[in-house]
């Protein structure tokens, strides 16, 4: 029964994914193509100057009802940096190819122009919550004062919970899951529970999950952030030290595999179907899904935990959060397509998700590269439940800030972090697939239509740099017009 269940859903999803996909896979380029051509590739020019603005964000915030641009950056990172980046460019090479890495590099160069727009956008209309006076804010946020559209906001914020309050978090303990079967032989159902006449399976891997995931969860963005604080830096270099001792090892076939990436890049022949069919590759699709679902750039995702800062100008968290993406997909997303494709494992299509990057491990570093890739990918998996936890409460506050709707919406996300670990991988990730497309539809076409004050900010900001300021600091005053959408005392 449940088999045929699974396949009736994951029919009626698909049904659905293949032509928001194909249309969504043309809007991000093109938006990601105009981004980065109307700020002047602000992905190049103010790189430098990002990564001195995070270095320099890591002391406490001056406002106790903000987090540290540094904690929103990790936050963000937190979400950022997990499954998509083991399990989700295993998946696109398998399938994709080798030729899946470019098409997952070149929509995370063009995504960090979108990701700036969109966090600096969300830093703009950020608001103080009436009862803890924190901030918060996000795509939901910025349709609603900056284009008079709230009716279009709740859609937009329902979206999000659907995808990172629950859909996103059962594809991060799924995986979870699936790397402690493989490495230590954990199954997914360890116990039967007798209820009723029912028998039914119960993981206890699940419910240890729930467990530490509700330990965090009720302890609101704050205790999030100095989580994120805490481990995501640590996880992530752990994981690039492993990948470049793969790397020097296998030092004499490196040129190799990237001449493999950008020759198969281009090879057209596996058609993925749809509308535009001989024109995106198969390559090409599974690059751009992973690469979008891993740094989730013009998302509207990341804003969330962006608005949550307390910074001095808007253009500050977006110059942030495009590091983000850059860290994301140039550094750890690289990372596993090493390992995979050092390997040469990715040609077995029995390995599946984190199963072949676990493979690729162990034939690179011996046996214990699996319970070594169990035990990283649980740290990223986890942060990334605890991120797009954050994400998704922000918007159950913009829709219902009352605190029993909150307290249900929590109770929720844990029943689907239990249910992810115990349903079958292909519908989880293709439930991710049709939320995240539904999302960035959303969000994509809004930041198009708020690109006007987008420039305003950057002009404001670039021009006090070119003056000498070393922190800029923007004052709404001298924007009459901008001062009337934006809804709170701020700025």
């Amino acid at each position: 029964m449940n088999e045929q269940l699974n396949t009736t859903l994951m029919s009626w999803v698909q049904f659905l994914n293949d032509p928001l996909w194909n249309f969504l896979i043309v809007l991000l380029i093109l938006v990601g193509v105009f981004f980065t051509l109307i700020t002047g590739f602000v992905q190049l020019r103010l790189l430098c100057h990002s990564l001195w603005v995070m270095k320099s964000s890591r002391k406490e915030s001056k406002d106790d009802h903000g987090i540290t641009p540094f904690q929103a950056f990790v936050t963000g990172l937190a979400s950022r940096v997990g499954v998509g980046n083991v399990a989700g460019v295993a998946i696109a090479i398998a399938i994709g190819g080798p030729g899946a890495v470019f098409w997952m590099w070149f929509v995370a160069f063009l995504g960090m122009s979108s990701a700036f727009v969109e966090s600096s956008l969300a830093q703009l209309f950020k608001i103080r919550d009436n009862q803890n006076k924190q901030f918060r804010g996000g795509p939901a946020y910025y349709i609603t004062q900056g284009l008079k559209q709230k009716w279009l906001g709740v859609v937009f914020a329902l979206t999000l919970i659907l995808a990172y309050g629950f859909v996103f978090n059962a594809v991060q303990s799924n995986s979870i899951i699936s790397a402690t079967s493989q490495a230590w032989g954990w199954d997914k159902a360890n116990f039967v529970l007798a209820l009723g006449g029912f028998n039914l399976e119960v993981s206890w891997v699940g419910l240890v999950l729930v467990i530490l995931t509700a330990l965090i969860i009720f302890g609101g963005i704050k205790r999030i952030a100095k989580v994120a604080e805490s481990f995501v830096p640590f996880m992530a270099i752990l994981y690039l030290i492993v990948a470049l001792y793969i790397a020097a090892i296998n030092y004499t076939i490196i040129p190799d595999i990237f001449a493999l990436i950008f020759t198969k890049a281009f090879a057209f022949d596996a058609a993925a179907g749809g509308f535009f069919g001989s024109m995106i590759s198969m390559a090409m699709m599974q690059g751009i899904k992973r690469g979008l679902f891993s740094n989730e750039a013009g998302m509207g995702s990341a804003p969330n935990a962006a608005a949550a800062s307390d910074v001095k100008h808007p253009v500050n968290q977006g110059l942030v959060q495009m590091l983000g993406v850059f860290v994301d997909t140039f550094i750890v997303c690289s990372c596993t397509a090493i390992i995979i494709l050092a390997s040469g494992l990715y040609h077995d299509a029995g390995f599946e998700g984190v199963a072949l990057t676990q493979r690729a491990l162990e034939s690179q570093i011996g046996s214990w590269g699996s319970s070594f890739l169990a035990l990283i990918l649980f740290l990223f998996a986890f942060s990334s439940i605890i991120g797009n936890y954050a994400y998704a409460e922000s918007n159950v506050q913009f829709i219902n800030n009352h605190p029993k709707i909150l307290f249900v919406f929590r109770i929720l996300v844990l029943v689907m972090v239990y249910l992810g670990a115990i349903m079958s991988v292909p519908l989880v990730w293709s439930m991710a697939d049709l939320s995240m497309g539904l999302m960035a539809t959303i969000n994509l076409i809004a930041i198009l239509l708020l690109t006007p004050i987008l420039l305003v900010l950057l002009k404001d900001y670039t021009s006090q740099l070119k003056n000498g300021v070393k922190e800029p600091e923007f004052k709404i005053d001298q924007y009459p017009e901008l001062k009337k959408k934006v809804d709170s005392d701020i700025w």
